[in-house]
């Protein structure tokens, strides 16, 4: 079945918001085969179905345009990569459903199915109850789903969501007028189902990890002491929240104002809503939690009405608040802001004003914010939480399977090794995977259940981090440098380079010196250099962003720049981390010299910024790879950017002969081949037309017969004829006067 990566994108129509639907370009619907409403897969962190609608002919093809249920339900955030393909939608015999309590007791299963009809869903979806209005077919019952809802919960009604904990069969499903509708009723209420949520500290909250509200699962406020990693940043918070709250005077006498507006940021997942709410509770005041997101897809004057609602409730509440506003950048984006920022920032504005009542903001993407959001008297003191190293990750790990029964051979600092980018939700995810299998390999015999190490190793196979979510990431496919035949002098050099500032900069740190920021492989095509990458990334255990300079191009203004900037934010989100630019002359040619209106210019600005700018790179390398070095501009391979200039040679007769014999490995050779002699007569063959020499020997075995046991050297000699050597003489030589000239 046909599928496509495309990146998410907030939608901006307020029509289709909560609906159940999607835009993708017609050239996207085409390709997938789909007509307009056609029901779509959608595959992020999570799976989830929707309705597909043609968008803007004239908008990026590149782009799903989705709203922030979608988003959730994909556990994804915006700019990630979404696979999006066709997918079989059932009628639903049954479907049960959970809410708030409510909608539990005023809302009838009827009106409930009649607020699915025209939606499609899966198990474990978050699904809002506005009617789906967009499609002609569901457009009839509107009208009548708004007055049942509205008469049932009130004017709040457009903000409620339900979650679909099971339906008959269990597969995507539609509602249909014989679907049986019933509520799963539970002690608790769904987290989510309001635009504001006061939590105090004995009300439930999501888990350690930011992912996400509108769940049907809550679990307790952490305590303090509980807050693995991040416990300088609770303490700096209480301090803050405790000068305000109890010591305004104090603050006042000593010429200081003691409102308090406090920006928390750190990567998707790391635990910043968990850290307000444990501190919140911590110096005994109520949180009162606005998720940003949620506000920002309504129509502007109902999300100002929202917005105001929740502040208000903050601003009602006895005692001390903290109006927790999390995913600040849906609502106050720096590009383009809308009318709606301007009210949201008064807002906040006002909240800030009041008397023991704080703001705590969060957010993934502080550089995206609204820069009017960080002026003094607003939110103007910042937190962040950065990635847990491998000693807190093993912490957590220890938190997270406390009450697990483990063998004797799970050692979590393994796994923490293994581990490198991941965040406490990750860390979550991978023990819950880990749990899954070991409950399957126990489904007999349950009192036996134990996790075991292979049941962890396993995991790591399917829970990708949160900052990975995208697809640019290289598989390694098991292979480590020890794979590698010859090349001794280059596996030392990327060792030393890439391997070494990454697992030992406590040496680098005792020696008082930076280590090297990046590297630029250089070579004749076909030569190995992305193989290279792959097991140097196996080797050190690394996650690797991988892009080719190509791709980076954009022809709208400032897009191709902006495309650096967040490659280079990922991997600094997903540190230890690997940038491999494959074809980098192609995205960092000599200035002066394109003719493409300076976007070449600008992007290679864009590259030396990031690689030596104001924000330091920690625990990033750049690993480069061209066979064209001499159209690099040369400002990228001064000192401090792709300092180390490691040459990629074509294979020699010994070198040939490994790769032969690697390439054959799988592959029964007759008596009569002789690799040694055969390798000392490929003069002018690359790695790859050695590897596709051996792989056509096996086809022509196999048109001479399908019941061939194995490859002669009459089979070599006739795959010679069709495969020839690729190297030309005249780069070749070009690449060697390259390398001389580097070494004077």
């Amino acid at each position: 079945m046909a599928s496509i990566g495309l990146t998410a994108r907030v939608s901006g129509s307020a029509r289709d918001s909560r609906r159940g639907v999607v835009r993708l370009h017609p050239e996207v619907l085409d390709a997938l085969g789909l007509r307009a409403w056609s029901a779509v897969r959608l595959t992020g962190a999570r799976e989830t179905v929707a309705l597909a609608a043609a968008a803007d002919a004239a908008g990026p093809a590149g782009v799903v345009l989705v709203d922030d249920i979608a988003l959730m339900n994909l556990g994804m955030t915006e700019g990630s990569e979404v696979v999006v393909s066709p997918t079989e939608v059932d009628v639903a015999q049954h479907v049960a459903v959970s809410g708030s309590r409510m909608a539990e007791a005023t809302v009838s299963p009827e009106t409930v199915r009649m607020a699915l009809t025209g939606k499609v869903f899966t198990t474990g979806d978050t699904v809002s109850l506005l009617p789906q209005d967009v499609a002609p077919s569901t457009a009839t019952n509107a009208a009548e789903v708004r007055r049942k809802m509205s008469t049932s919960i009130g004017g709040t009604w457009t903000t409620e969501l339900v979650t679909i904990t099971s339906t008959t069969p269990d597969a995507p499903t539609t509602v249909h007028p014989t679907t049986a509708i019933t509520w799963h009723r539970s002690d608790r209420e769904i987290p989510g189902s309001s635009t504001g949520e006061v939590r105090g500290s004995s009300a439930p909250a999501p888990g350690p990890g930011d992912t996400g509200s509108g769940g049907s699962e809550a679990e307790p406020v952490l305590r303090v002491d509980e807050l693995v990693g991040s416990q300088e940043s609770a303490r700096r918070l209480g301090e803050w929240l405790r000068l305000a709250f109890e010591q305004p005077e104090l603050l006042r006498r000593l010429g200081a104002d003691p409102r308090l507006g406090v920006l928390v940021s750190g990567p998707p997942g790391v635990g910043k809503k968990t850290l307000a709410r444990a501190v919140g509770a911590d110096v005994g005041a109520e949180v009162v939690e606005v998720p940003a997101a949620g506000i920002a897809a309504l129509e502007a004057r109902t999300a100002a009405e929202r917005l105001r609602e929740a502040i208000g409730r903050a601003t009602s509440a006895p005692g001390d608040r903290i109006l927790l506003l999390t995913d600040v950048e849906a609502l106050l984006p720096e590009n383009d802001p809308p009318p709606l920022a301007t009210v949201a920032l008064d807002a906040i504005r006002e909240a800030i004003g009041q008397d023991r009542l704080a703001v705590v903001v969060t957010s993934s993407r502080p550089q995206s914010v609204d820069p009017r959001l960080r002026e003094p008297g607003v939110v103007d003191r910042e937190l962040t939480i950065g990635l847990p190293d491998d000693r807190t990750r093993a912490e957590l790990l220890t938190s997270l399977l406390r009450h697990a029964p483990l063998d004797d051979d799970v050692h979590v600092d393994e796994i923490a090794e293994r581990t490198p980018g991941f965040v406490v939700a990750d860390l979550l995810a991978l023990c819950r995977e880990a749990a899954v299998g070991a409950a399957l390999r126990h489904s007999e015999d349950p009192d036996a259940a134990r996790i075991r190490r292979q049941d962890l190793f396993d995991a790591l196979t399917s829970v990708r981090p949160i900052s990975m979510s995208t697809s640019d990431n290289l598989q390694t496919g098991g292979l480590t440098l020890a794979d590698v035949g010859d090349m001794a002098e280059v596996k030392q050099a990327l060792t030393e380079t890439v391997l070494w500032p990454l697992q030992y900069p406590d040496s680098f740190t005792r020696l008082g010196v930076d280590p090297p920021r990046g590297v630029l492989l250089y070579g004749p095509p076909g030569c190995g250099k992305t193989f290279l990458v792959r097991a140097l990334a196996g080797s050190g255990r690394l996650n690797v962003l991988t892009v080719k300079g190509a791709e980076l191009m954009d022809k709208w203004v400032g897009e191709s720049e902006r495309a650096v900037r967040e490659l280079f934010l990922r991997a600094r989100g997903a540190a230890p981390a690997l940038v491999f630019l494959d074809e980098v002359d192609a995205l960092a040619p000599r200035r002066g010299q394109s003719s493409d209106s300076g976007v070449g210019d600008r992007v290679v600005a864009a590259l030396l910024t990031e690689l030596d700018g104001v924000e330091p790179m920690r625990e990033v390398v750049v690993l480069a790879a061209t066979n064209r070095p001499e159209l690099i501009d040369p400002a990228l391979l001064r000192p401090g950017r792709l300092e180390r200039l490691v040459q990629v040679p074509p294979p020699d007769a010994d070198a040939r002969r490994e790769i032969l014999a690697s390439a054959a490995k799988n592959t029964p050779l007759a008596g009569d081949v002789d690799l040694t002699s055969l390798a000392a007569d490929l003069e002018g063959y690359s790695a790859a037309d050695c590897a596709a020499l051996v792989r056509e020997a096996a086809l022509t075995a196999m048109r001479e017969s399908l019941a061939a046991a194995e490859v002669t050297a009459a089979h070599l000699a006739t795959a010679r004829r069709s495969v020839r050597p690729s190297l030309d003489r005249a780069q070749l030589e070009a690449l060697a006067a390259y390398a001389e000239n580097q070494q004077r």
